[in-house]
Protein backbone atom coordinates (compact mmCIF):
# COMPACT_ATOMS: atom_id res chain seq x y z
CA UNK A 1 0.00 0.00 0.00
CA UNK A 2 2.78 2.62 0.90
CA UNK A 3 3.99 1.76 -2.24
CA UNK A 4 1.24 2.43 -4.17
CA UNK A 5 0.98 5.84 -2.36
CA UNK A 6 4.65 6.32 -3.03
CA UNK A 7 4.72 5.92 -6.98
CA UNK A 8 1.52 8.27 -7.33
CA UNK A 9 2.86 11.01 -5.24
CA UNK A 10 6.17 10.42 -7.96
CA UNK A 11 3.69 10.97 -10.80
CA UNK A 12 1.91 13.89 -9.46
CA UNK A 13 5.07 15.56 -8.86
CA UNK A 14 6.26 14.65 -12.17
CA UNK A 15 3.52 16.44 -13.34
CA UNK A 16 3.25 19.58 -11.56
CA UNK A 17 7.28 20.46 -12.64
CA UNK A 18 6.28 19.78 -16.30
CA UNK A 19 3.54 21.98 -15.91
CA UNK A 20 5.88 24.54 -14.28
CA UNK A 21 8.06 23.96 -17.08
CA UNK A 22 6.01 24.76 -19.92
CA UNK A 23 4.34 28.27 -18.08
CA UNK A 24 7.56 29.69 -17.87
CA UNK A 25 8.03 32.30 -20.73
CA UNK A 26 10.30 31.46 -23.20
CA UNK A 27 13.24 34.28 -23.21
CA UNK A 28 12.85 37.52 -25.74
CA UNK A 29 15.58 37.25 -28.73
CA UNK A 30 16.83 40.70 -28.73
CA UNK A 31 15.80 43.06 -31.66
CA UNK A 32 18.22 43.16 -34.52
CA UNK A 33 20.26 46.60 -34.32
CA UNK A 34 18.93 48.61 -37.91
CA UNK A 35 22.14 50.09 -39.77
CA UNK A 36 22.16 53.50 -39.29
CA UNK A 37 20.72 55.13 -42.58
CA UNK A 38 22.60 58.02 -44.31
CA UNK A 39 21.14 61.00 -46.11
CA UNK A 40 22.88 61.57 -48.80
CA UNK A 41 23.43 65.56 -49.47
CA UNK A 42 21.70 67.15 -52.52
CA UNK A 43 23.88 67.50 -55.96
CA UNK A 44 24.23 70.34 -57.16
CA UNK A 45 24.03 70.14 -60.57
CA UNK A 46 26.70 71.68 -63.20
CA UNK A 47 25.54 73.94 -65.26
CA UNK A 48 25.07 72.92 -69.32
CA UNK A 49 27.50 73.29 -71.46
CA UNK A 50 26.42 75.61 -74.33
CA UNK A 51 26.13 74.42 -77.85
CA UNK A 52 24.54 75.58 -81.09
CA UNK A 53 24.79 78.28 -83.63
CA UNK A 54 24.39 82.31 -83.16
CA UNK A 55 24.36 83.59 -86.42
CA UNK A 56 25.16 87.48 -86.89
CA UNK A 57 24.26 89.64 -90.20
CA UNK A 58 25.15 92.95 -91.51
CA UNK A 59 27.36 95.68 -91.12
CA UNK A 60 30.38 95.02 -92.50
CA UNK A 61 31.79 97.60 -90.59
CA UNK A 62 31.64 95.88 -87.22
CA UNK A 63 34.00 92.81 -89.31
CA UNK A 64 36.91 93.20 -86.58
CA UNK A 65 35.15 93.90 -83.07
CA UNK A 66 32.08 91.08 -83.89
CA UNK A 67 35.12 88.70 -85.44
CA UNK A 68 37.05 89.05 -82.32
CA UNK A 69 33.95 88.62 -80.00
CA UNK A 70 32.44 85.55 -81.95
CA UNK A 71 36.29 83.97 -81.59
CA UNK A 72 36.88 84.63 -78.05
CA UNK A 73 32.89 83.53 -77.20
CA UNK A 74 34.08 80.02 -79.19
CA UNK A 75 37.04 79.31 -77.50
CA UNK A 76 35.41 79.37 -74.50
CA UNK A 77 32.27 77.50 -75.55
CA UNK A 78 33.77 74.49 -77.27
CA UNK A 79 30.44 73.35 -78.65
CA UNK A 80 29.25 76.62 -79.82
CA UNK A 81 29.39 77.70 -83.66
CA UNK A 82 29.54 81.58 -84.91
CA UNK A 83 28.83 83.05 -87.70
CA UNK A 84 29.00 86.50 -89.01
CA UNK A 85 27.24 87.24 -92.81
CA UNK A 86 29.43 90.73 -93.80
CA UNK A 87 25.99 92.31 -96.14
CA UNK A 88 25.82 95.34 -94.36
CA UNK A 89 23.59 97.14 -91.87
CA UNK A 90 20.86 97.56 -93.90
CA UNK A 91 20.68 93.62 -94.79
CA UNK A 92 21.10 92.55 -91.48
CA UNK A 93 18.30 94.53 -90.27
CA UNK A 94 16.19 93.27 -92.63
CA UNK A 95 17.44 89.60 -91.88
CA UNK A 96 17.17 90.14 -88.45
CA UNK A 97 13.33 91.37 -88.74
CA UNK A 98 12.30 88.46 -91.00
CA UNK A 99 14.12 85.97 -88.51
CA UNK A 100 16.99 84.76 -90.94
CA UNK A 101 19.48 85.47 -88.11
CA UNK A 102 19.72 85.75 -84.64
CA UNK A 103 21.16 89.15 -84.13
CA UNK A 104 21.67 92.21 -86.75
CA UNK A 105 24.19 94.42 -86.66
CA UNK A 106 24.15 98.04 -87.68
CA UNK A 107 26.94 100.77 -87.83
CA UNK A 108 24.38 103.60 -87.56
CA UNK A 109 21.23 104.04 -84.65
CA UNK A 110 18.08 102.38 -86.19
CA UNK A 111 15.71 104.82 -87.41
CA UNK A 112 12.27 105.69 -85.62
CA UNK A 113 10.50 103.25 -88.23
CA UNK A 114 12.69 100.57 -87.34
CA UNK A 115 11.84 101.05 -83.40
CA UNK A 116 8.07 101.24 -85.08
CA UNK A 117 8.43 97.84 -86.12
CA UNK A 118 9.55 96.23 -83.53
CA UNK A 119 12.92 95.85 -83.69
CA UNK A 120 15.71 97.13 -80.52
CA UNK A 121 19.08 98.21 -80.58
CA UNK A 122 21.48 97.67 -78.15
CA UNK A 123 25.09 100.20 -78.58
CA UNK A 124 27.88 97.74 -78.35
CA UNK A 125 30.46 100.19 -79.20
CA UNK A 126 31.22 103.63 -80.06
CA UNK A 127 33.63 103.98 -83.88
CA UNK A 128 35.41 106.81 -85.35
CA UNK A 129 34.73 107.36 -89.30
CA UNK A 130 37.78 108.09 -90.36
CA UNK A 131 38.18 110.75 -93.67
CA UNK A 132 40.96 108.80 -95.55
CA UNK A 133 42.97 109.65 -98.56
CA UNK A 134 46.23 107.82 -100.02
CA UNK A 135 49.63 108.95 -98.37
CA UNK A 136 50.86 110.55 -100.96
CA UNK A 137 48.27 113.36 -100.94
CA UNK A 138 49.91 116.73 -98.90
CA UNK A 139 46.32 117.16 -97.01
CA UNK A 140 46.26 116.83 -93.81
CA UNK A 141 43.16 118.75 -92.47
CA UNK A 142 39.38 119.29 -93.12
CA UNK A 143 36.73 120.50 -91.08
CA UNK A 144 33.04 119.32 -91.40
CA UNK A 145 31.77 121.83 -93.54
CA UNK A 146 35.04 121.61 -96.07
CA UNK A 147 33.82 118.31 -95.88
CA UNK A 148 30.54 118.62 -97.04
CA UNK A 149 31.76 120.96 -99.86
CA UNK A 150 33.87 118.18 -101.29
CA UNK A 151 30.89 115.46 -101.15
CA UNK A 152 28.15 117.98 -102.79
CA UNK A 153 30.60 119.10 -105.34
CA UNK A 154 31.23 122.55 -104.26
CA UNK A 155 35.15 122.03 -104.38
CA UNK A 156 36.18 119.34 -106.92
CA UNK A 157 39.70 120.00 -106.84
CA UNK A 158 42.76 119.38 -104.05
CA UNK A 159 44.21 122.83 -104.72
CA UNK A 160 40.99 124.20 -103.20
CA UNK A 161 42.22 122.77 -100.01
CA UNK A 162 45.77 123.36 -99.92
CA UNK A 163 46.66 120.44 -101.86
CA UNK A 164 48.13 119.39 -105.66
CA UNK A 165 46.45 120.73 -108.60
CA UNK A 166 44.23 117.55 -109.15
CA UNK A 167 40.53 116.78 -109.34
CA UNK A 168 39.12 114.97 -106.51
CA UNK A 169 38.19 111.91 -106.25
CA UNK A 170 34.96 111.06 -104.31
CA UNK A 171 34.74 107.28 -102.86
CA UNK A 172 31.79 106.51 -100.54
CA UNK A 173 29.54 103.41 -99.77
CA UNK A 174 26.42 102.09 -101.38
CA UNK A 175 22.88 102.89 -100.47
CA UNK A 176 21.96 100.93 -97.25
CA UNK A 177 25.55 101.23 -95.54
CA UNK A 178 25.01 102.23 -91.87
CA UNK A 179 28.87 103.81 -92.29
CA UNK A 180 27.18 106.21 -95.39
CA UNK A 181 24.02 106.94 -93.15
CA UNK A 182 26.25 107.62 -90.11
CA UNK A 183 28.68 109.80 -92.43
CA UNK A 184 25.90 112.04 -94.22
CA UNK A 185 24.17 112.79 -91.34
CA UNK A 186 27.37 113.76 -89.50
CA UNK A 187 27.81 116.27 -92.01
CA UNK A 188 24.60 116.94 -93.46
CA UNK A 189 25.45 115.79 -96.78
CA UNK A 190 21.88 113.19 -96.97
CA UNK A 191 21.05 112.73 -100.57
CA UNK A 192 23.63 115.24 -101.36
CA UNK A 193 26.70 113.55 -102.03
CA UNK A 194 28.48 113.36 -105.98
CA UNK A 195 30.03 109.84 -105.76
CA UNK A 196 32.59 108.70 -107.94
CA UNK A 197 32.56 105.30 -106.58
CA UNK A 198 29.89 103.73 -104.51
CA UNK A 199 31.53 100.45 -103.16
CA UNK A 200 29.87 97.33 -101.37
CA UNK A 201 32.30 97.18 -98.09
CA UNK A 202 35.19 99.18 -95.57
CA UNK A 203 37.52 97.13 -97.11
CA UNK A 204 36.69 97.83 -101.06
CA UNK A 205 36.50 101.87 -99.75
CA UNK A 206 40.16 101.61 -98.18
CA UNK A 207 41.47 99.49 -101.27
CA UNK A 208 40.10 101.99 -103.85
CA UNK A 209 41.78 105.05 -102.21
CA UNK A 210 45.10 103.39 -101.23
CA UNK A 211 45.63 102.85 -104.75
CA UNK A 212 44.10 106.32 -106.08
CA UNK A 213 46.34 109.30 -104.94
CA UNK A 214 43.41 111.56 -105.97
CA UNK A 215 40.98 110.09 -103.87
CA UNK A 216 38.96 110.39 -100.41
CA UNK A 217 36.86 108.52 -98.69
CA UNK A 218 35.73 107.09 -95.43
CA UNK A 219 35.89 104.25 -93.44
CA UNK A 220 35.65 102.82 -89.87
CA UNK A 221 38.28 104.20 -87.83
CA UNK A 222 38.81 100.25 -86.42
CA UNK A 223 39.08 99.29 -90.13
CA UNK A 224 41.62 102.01 -91.16
CA UNK A 225 44.89 100.34 -92.57
CA UNK A 226 48.78 101.83 -93.00
CA UNK A 227 47.79 101.71 -97.02
CA UNK A 228 45.71 104.54 -96.52
CA UNK A 229 45.67 108.24 -94.36
CA UNK A 230 43.07 108.93 -91.69
CA UNK A 231 43.18 113.12 -91.89
CA UNK A 232 42.12 115.21 -88.59
CA UNK A 233 38.85 116.54 -88.82
CA UNK A 234 39.03 119.94 -87.02
CA UNK A 235 42.24 119.74 -86.05
CA UNK A 236 41.78 116.71 -83.98
CA UNK A 237 43.30 113.46 -84.93
CA UNK A 238 40.87 109.95 -84.89
CA UNK A 239 41.64 107.93 -82.37
CA UNK A 240 39.97 105.43 -79.73
CA UNK A 241 40.82 108.61 -77.26
CA UNK A 242 39.16 111.10 -78.68
CA UNK A 243 35.94 109.43 -80.18
CA UNK A 244 35.55 108.02 -76.04
CA UNK A 245 36.12 112.49 -75.19
CA UNK A 246 33.90 113.32 -78.03
CA UNK A 247 36.04 115.79 -79.56
CA UNK A 248 36.22 114.20 -82.53
CA UNK A 249 32.75 114.88 -84.17
CA UNK A 250 32.62 112.14 -86.56
CA UNK A 251 31.33 109.32 -84.83
CA UNK A 252 28.80 106.58 -84.41
CA UNK A 253 27.71 103.59 -82.66
CA UNK A 254 27.67 99.98 -83.28
CA UNK A 255 24.32 98.31 -82.63
CA UNK A 256 23.38 95.04 -82.05
CA UNK A 257 19.68 94.14 -83.30
CA UNK A 258 17.24 92.01 -81.94
CA UNK A 259 13.14 91.58 -82.33
CA UNK A 260 11.01 92.63 -79.27
CA UNK A 261 9.42 90.10 -78.30
CA UNK A 262 11.31 86.89 -79.52
CA UNK A 263 13.17 85.40 -77.38
CA UNK A 264 16.85 84.50 -77.87
CA UNK A 265 17.98 80.80 -78.43
CA UNK A 266 20.05 80.23 -74.89
CA UNK A 267 23.32 80.46 -76.71
CA UNK A 268 22.46 83.40 -78.26
CA UNK A 269 21.14 84.92 -75.38
CA UNK A 270 24.91 84.24 -73.72
CA UNK A 271 26.58 85.67 -76.16
CA UNK A 272 24.09 88.84 -76.09
CA UNK A 273 25.07 89.13 -72.75
CA UNK A 274 28.76 88.25 -72.86
CA UNK A 275 29.31 90.94 -75.54
CA UNK A 276 27.26 93.76 -74.06
CA UNK A 277 27.75 93.44 -70.37
CA UNK A 278 30.85 94.39 -69.79
CA UNK A 279 32.71 91.05 -70.08
CA UNK A 280 34.41 91.47 -73.39
CA UNK A 281 35.09 95.08 -72.74
CA UNK A 282 38.73 94.41 -73.41
CA UNK A 283 37.99 92.57 -76.56
CA UNK A 284 36.37 95.23 -77.76
CA UNK A 285 39.05 97.64 -77.03
CA UNK A 286 41.67 95.87 -78.85
CA UNK A 287 39.35 95.79 -81.85
CA UNK A 288 40.04 99.98 -82.06
CA UNK A 289 36.29 100.63 -81.01
CA UNK A 290 35.15 102.55 -77.52
CA UNK A 291 32.60 100.12 -75.28
CA UNK A 292 29.57 101.49 -74.76
CA UNK A 293 29.33 99.57 -71.69
CA UNK A 294 32.53 100.82 -70.33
Amino acid sequence: MKKVISIALIAMLVVAMAGCSQSKPAPTAAPAETPAQTTAAPQTEAPAALSGTVATDGSTSMEKVIGALGEAFMEANSGVNFTYNPTGSGSGITAVSEGRCDIGLSSRALKDSEVASGLVGTVLAYDGIAMIVNPANTVEDLDIETIAKIYTGEITNWSEVGGADAEIVLVGREAGSGTRSGFEELTETVDKCKYRQELTSTGDVITAVAQNPDAIGYASLASVKDSVKALKVAGVTPSEETVKDGTYLIQRPFVLVTKEGVALSPVAQAFFDYATKGQANDIITASGVVPANG
